[in-house]
């Protein structure tokens, strides 16, 4: 048997078994293209969190990482939230503790603490806002601009919101995604080399995303041919553009969701290397699994959960758009 029956009759299984169960299945746009045709919803991490929010399912499936399992769990606490693979975790989570964060306060009173979603349920309870790179810019207008903010733990995305609020009061830890960091200025340009004409859809994580703005403002770059997007942002792009071929400054698993959303068009990642092994854990055998033996239940704390959620429903409250659905899985596809 192909690998296409092979996985055609695992996404069959799935999609009976989750009706059975009660349940929704989410993915992340960085998730690999069988997992994110199989899901019922597919988008950014401010999408799944409002979907994990308003679902009326039993049970959510996260295919993500494991601060978005844990974020599912603290926005819908009646719910089951599962997780495929409990070694999915996240390098830029990885980067700040609540314990580092309590002695950043300690050296900045009265600051307010802006948390990107990428962080442990721990490290937002000790948040006054969370984020996603969907929303940071409008998260950072709506407080006051005579307030100090701490804003954590992506380097690259502070700074971009940094230069978008023009605000000098923006205190941002050294942190970042190894994966957004790996895209270069060179790998850009190389491929800018390659494929002239082509938009560029940058990701403010990335590494290259702070010489990008840099060149854009000294005139080495044309303005109308870069973007500074989030992935829903990238998502949006090509539908309103008359470019036929864009380079993607983010992970690799965009482009799966950009080529079905617009099979006319090109997309070239800027970086082959730019992909999340964690992100890439979550396999369908694994989804079938979690189904079948409700596994991995992810749980927060009462006491965690109860501080997390008020900066996260900030997040939820606060800019950005509802994901749009996935495609109707057809197994015919």
């Amino acid at each position: 048997m192909s690998t296409t029956a092979i996985d055609t009759d695992l996404a069959l299984r799935i999609r009976e078994l989750a009706k059975a169960r009660q349940a929704v299945v989410l993915a992340h746009n960085y998730e690999r293209p069988e997992v994110q045709d199989v899901a019922d919803f597919v988008g950014d991490s401010l999408g799944l969190s409002r979907e994990a929010a308003r679902t009326d399912a039993e049970v959510i499936v996260f295919c993500g990482v494991h601060f978005m399992a844990e974020t599912a769990a603290i926005l819908s606490p009646k719910k089951t939230v599962l997780l495929p693979d409990l070694a999915a975790g996240c390098s830029l989570a990885d980067t700040i503790t609540a314990d580092q964060l309590r002695e950043w306060k300690a050296q900045h009173p009265g600051a307010v603490v802006v948390a990107y979603v990428n962080t442990t349920a721990a490290v937002k309870a000790e948040s006054d806002y969370c984020c996603t790179s969907g929303n940071a810019v409008e998260v950072v207008e709506s407080i006051d601009a005579d307030k100090d903010i701490l804003f954590l733990p992506d380097f690259f995305l502070g700074a971009h919101v940094r230069r978008m609020t023009g605000r000098k009061n923006i205190h941002v830890w050294q942190g970042e995604c190894h994966v957004h960091a790996g895209i270069t200025p060179q790998s850009l340009s190389r491929q800018r080399t390659e494929h002239p004409g082509a938009e560029v859809l940058v990701h403010p994580e990335c590494g290259c995303a702070t010489n990008v703005v840099e060149a854009v403002s000294a005139g080495a770059i044309p303005s109308d041919g870069v973007h500074i997007l989030s992935t829903e942002g990238m998502i949006k792009r090509p539908g309103v553009s008359d470019a036929s071929a864009f380079i993607i400054a983010t992970e690799t698993g965009i482009l799966h969701r950009l080529r079905r959303a617009n099979p006319d068009k090109t997309f070239i990642a800027a970086s082959d290397r730019a992909e999340c092994q964690y992100m890439k854990m979550t396999t369908l055998p694994k989804v079938l699994r979690s189904l079948e033996h409700l596994e991995h239940r992810i749980t927060v704390p009462e006491d965690v959960a109860q501080r997390a959620r008020l900066a996260l429903e900030r997040m939820v409250s606060i800019g950005g758009s509802n994901p749009p659905r996935a495609p109707v899985f057809d197994p015919g596809e």
